[in-house]
């Protein structure tokens, strides 16, 4: 992973958090989710009166780019404005495909708060490989 490839993601992760739609709490987040091909998908949180319809940024990218067939990832950037961590539900999504997914935190300054791998975000998580083969049918 180059200097220069996470630098743009730390910037495309703050441009994302300028989406947000954010009138019930006011905290912006914005996510930048690196797939192992290259190709780069952002995200912003989006609130909704009905606070359980609300979606994450770090959701909303991921979303997006397995509805664009990627499925292997191995960076994501997340901004806010004080460096805050993934919440539990993006870090189950995100587990279920890059359980080694390096994850930086940051603030809208571009400084990095935390970087670490997600199954250290996720001590013990649930993936694929936990459930038990599917019977023959």
């Amino acid at each position: 992973m180059t200097d220069t490839l996470l630098q743009d993601m730390i910037t495309a992760a703050i441009k994302a958090a300028g989406f947000a739609y954010i009138p019930y709490s006011g905290y912006a987040v914005g996510a930048a989710l690196h797939a192992t091909d290259g190709t780069r998908y952002t995200g912003c949180n989006v609130e909704n009166a009905a606070y359980p319809s609300c979606i994450c940024a770090e959701r909303t990218a991921l979303v997006k780019a397995v509805s664009e067939g990627r499925q292997a990832f191995d960076l994501l950037v997340v901004a806010t404005r004080n460096g805050g961590s993934p919440c539990g539900s993006c870090r189950q999504m995100l587990y279920e495909f890059a359980p080694k997914l390096r994850v930086v935190m940051v603030d809208f300054d571009g400084n990095i708060t935390a970087d670490a791998p997600l199954d250290g975000l996720l001590p013990l998580g649930f993936g694929p490989s936990s459930l038990p083969p599917k019977p023959n049918t």
